[in-house]
């Protein structure tokens, strides 16, 4: 029954391309989260909320994804992060918009849910709340890599849309010849999220981003907003990756849930849902699990980071293969 699924963001227009010299680095985190916290899951040590709060720690802790230490540049020149999860079984959940002092954002977030009210927190309350309850504390500098002073300057350089230097990592791959500078405003590159069922079947769904190169000052995106970047009932689990205001202008995740509770068919709801955002400029990915342990991880980009833990078996994927 106990199932995990993971995502590292979604984007690119064109052909696969094939993987980068970064992206060894990523596969290799994919399968350590979904080893060890798919293990701990399936044992019972954990449940479902635990699990994707602890999946997404793991993933905002690896700076070549877009969430907590390796986050985007905003447009000023500084980072801020936003996270939310949700519990299935009675609809709780925790967000926290835009905060610039915090190693791990998601747990915040799952802090907020589990203090019951408000739901969501924004800025400096929210970065004064985590640290009123112990968790780490990180500079900008410790929170910025080169990889994202290196997308930031360009995007800079070239007055592009935020967003548009996200998934370049020719910038520090020089030996990739050929491989040109991509054009394109998706926010969810390296945006993280998790899924999760537990032996009970119980659901939890967790998201966490840094939001896109460029953006500016106080923009908001899915990631944090219950039912368009997250979702869980008491059926399915959703986090979704792409532009996130078509994402919110959809209701995408929450849509999801809907559409799925209709049909019973999982695949036709999630590919539904991904064609309703796409026409809206957000053509991305999301990862979805129910609450008999079926799963999708579609998506309507070049690539989707993605990875599924389920009865021991450790799968990952970039391009259009799934990896063992």
């Amino acid at each position: 029954m106990a199932t995990l699924v993971i995502h590292g963001g979604a984007g690119g227009d064109g052909p696969w391309l094939g993987k980068t010299p970064l992206d060894p680095a990523r596969i290799a985190c994919m399968k350590q989260v979904l080893q060890i916290v798919g293990n701990k899951l399936e044992s019972g040590e954990i449940d479902c909320l635990e699990a994707v709060t602890t999946a997404v720690e793991m993933l905002e802790d690896e700076p070549l994804f877009n969430a907590g230490q390796g986050s985007v540049i905003g447009e000023d020149g500084s980072i801020t992060m936003d996270a939310s999860v949700m519990r299935g079984a009675d609809l709780a959940a925790g967000s926290v918009v835009n905060v610039t002092k915090l190693r791990h954002p998601i747990r915040a977030a799952n802090l907020v849910l589990k203090q019951g009210w408000p739901v969501m927190l924004n800025s400096s309350a929210a970065d004064d709340f985590g640290l009123n309850n112990g968790l780490q504390e990180v500079s900008q500098d410790w929170l910025i890599t080169e990889l994202r002073k290196s997308q930031w300057q360009q995007w800079k350089s070239s007055k592009s849309n935020p967003g548009a230097t996200d998934e370049d990592d020719s910038l520090l791959d020089h030996d990739l010849e050929g491989r040109v500078t991509t054009e394109f405003s998706d926010e969810g590159m390296g945006t993280v999220g998790a899924v999760a069922v537990d032996n009970n079947g119980n659901l939890a769904a967790a998201t966490s981003t840094g939001g896109m190169t460029g953006k500016p000052r106080g923009r908001i995106g899915d990631t944090p907003i219950i039912g368009a970047g997250t979702w869980s009932d008491d059926l399915i689990a959703v986090s979704c990756t792409g532009v996130g205001e078509a994402y919110i202008r959809t209701c995408a995740a929450h849509r999801l849930a809907m559409d799925y509770q209709q049909t019973n068919d999982l695949p036709t709801s999630a590919n539904t849902i991904l064609d309703a955002v796409a026409p809206l400029g957000g053509r991305g990915g999301l990862i979805a699990v129910t609450s008999t342990g079926d799963f999708v991880m579609p998506f309507q980009t070049r690539l989707m980071y993605r990875g599924s833990w389920k009865s021991g078996t450790v799968q990952v994927g970039i391009g259009p293969e799934i990896e063992t």
